[in-house]
């Protein structure tokens, strides 16, 4: 696997791993289904496997930066399992409307076991880890990675601005109810 067929790949993956917190942010502003605290933990384990693509869009592929993604992915992979087996029993209830018949947190399990085996695989191949001297800085030149770079960007600081919004500086409401912090502002006018 060259480099830039590397890359590619990468940015792919990066562009999945947007898709979902994208739509869990679309559930959230659009439907208003606010994450629970377990569910913000998922966020913030898509967001760090996030970081690890990142590093090998940025910096070419590593075998660190696919490490950090395998401890995200085993991170929140954790904490989906813990939500599922949470609400696994009849009668327990569930969290979110379901998509496709599954909830959002079933479907962040499964995402984060395809990262695990995506991230493993990407491992088997070495020529992936050419030179760094011979490789093309800052995204290789390859659009693709830029747009998917930029799109992890901004969806990661509206995940933590909208944490911010409903938690504030404390612990999550569990379930959340309405914006923390907004509603703060509000009762002090």
């Amino acid at each position: 696997m060259t480099p830039e067929l590397s890359r590619t790949l990468n940015a792919i993956g990066m562009l999945a791993v947007c898709l979902v917190l994208a739509l869990a942010f679309f559930y959230q502003v659009v439907l208003y289904e606010l994450p629970c605290p377990l569910c913000l933990l998922q966020r913030v384990g898509l967001v760090a496997v996030g970081v690890g693509i990142g590093l090998n869009l940025l910096y070419g592929a590593r075998p660190q930066h696919y490490a950090i993604m395998l401890i995200a992915a085993l991170y929140g992979g954790s904490v989906s399992i813990r939500q599922i087996l949470l609400h696994i029993v009849p009668g327990t209830g569930h969290y979110g409307s379901p998509i496709l018949g599954l909830h959002y947190y079933t479907w962040a399990g499964i995402a984060f076991f395809l990262v695990l085996l995506g991230t493993s695989i990407m491992l088997l191949f070495d020529r992936q880890y050419a030179d760094p001297s011979s490789q093309e800085p800052k995204f290789g030149g390859n659009t693709l990675a830029k747009i998917a770079f930029f799109v992890m960007l901004a969806l990661a600081v509206l995940n933590a601005g909208s944490a911010l919004l409903e938690c504030g500086p404390g612990i999550c409401a569990d379930p959340p109810t309405s914006y923390k912090v907004i509603d703060e502002l509000d009762a002090g006018n």
